[in-house]
């Protein structure tokens, strides 16, 4: 099996977990490539140097008969793998080096366990769309695609109006901080924090949520993920900002963007023993009060 690793730096408690982690893979006889800086990082931080067989970084040097790569830190991280394996169709794992993680799931108490259920074939791959934000004058090296979602927030310190239109027809003009157009996988990120629903993976919806609306009875709307959205803002300043996940651009307000589900999907590792529902409850705390006890 080849194994490429993709990570950030972590805290102390989680030098042992890691070390054990790379044992497990070169007990297997696993080939492993690794992110350069990640690597660097292990020998300057815990000092250690795992034995691997190359280094890669960024997609262009990531090999596409790699067998899945696994991300080792929070669902920020996760995410900047995502746009490492881009169209080349690896499988992610996500290993949680911190505490909530929604894509990040396995933790550090169930790495062992999780990990003997890999190297056994126990798990099975899902798929998670992406969306794609298009504008004119958009690089084609840039990697304008999103896991969780695209947003269109203010640049300055004044609300933008937001007109938007769904497969040519109009829709609204939120008067509003922005608009996060989100994934069901991204519904409990960003789109959550603003009152946006849950929506189960595979649901093959899209979310628009409005961030800080004017008006109050402008709400969150769910439309079919075959629909194409555009978006064209209108506000004091010249400038807004469109943002892909993690990644930002900013843009003249005579600029029309496009958000539109993407061509590929990501696939996602998920470990037989693994439920969203469940994943929904720790990490929400769902019953957490003792008056339901």
């Amino acid at each position: 099996m080849i194994a490429a690793i993709y990570g950030k730096s972590f805290g102390q408690d989680f030098y042992q977990p890691i070390k054990d982690f790379f044992d497990i893979l070169l007990r297997e006889g696993t080939d492993i490539i690794i992110y350069e800086p990640f690597k660097q990082f292990l020998k300057s931080g815990p000092d250690y140097s795992p034995r691997v067989k190359g280094l890669f970084n960024s997609h262009t040097d990531l090999p596409d008969n790699t067998d899945m790569i696994f991300s080792i830190g929070g669902d920020g991280t996760f995410l900047e793998t995502v746009s490492l394996v881009r169209e080349k169709g690896i499988p992610i794992v996500g290993i949680n080096s911190g505490h909530l993680g929604f894509l990040a799931t396995i933790s550090q108490e169930k790495l062992p366990g999780s990990m003997n259920a890999i190297l056994s074939k126990k798990y099975s791959v899902e798929e998670r769309t992406l969306l794609k934000l298009d504008f004119p004058g958009a690089k084609k090296d840039d990697f304008n695609y999103a896991l969780n979602e695209v947003s269109i927030e203010k640049a300055g310190s004044t609300m933008i109006t937001i007109h938007t239109y769904v497969n040519g027809e109009f829709l609204n003009s939120y008067w509003a901080d922005g608009l996060i157009i989100s994934t069901p996988t991204g519904s409990t990120a960003y789109s959550l924090s603003v009152g946006g629903p849950i929506v189960i993976p595979g649901s093959n919806d899209i979310i628009i949520s409005p961030i800080s609306p004017h008006n109050l009875t402008v709400r969150p709307l769910i439309i079919p993920d075959e629909d194409e959205l555009t978006l064209r803002v209108e506000g004091r300043d010249e400038k807004y900002i469109a943002a892909v996940d993690s990644r930002s651009v900013i843009l003249s307000n005579k600029i029309e963007v496009r958000v539109k589900r993407a061509e590929f999907k990501i696939k996602i590792l998920k470990l037989e023993d693994h439920s969203y529902y469940s994943t929904l409850r720790n990490k929400l705390m769902w019953g957490a009060d003792k008056r339901n006890w």
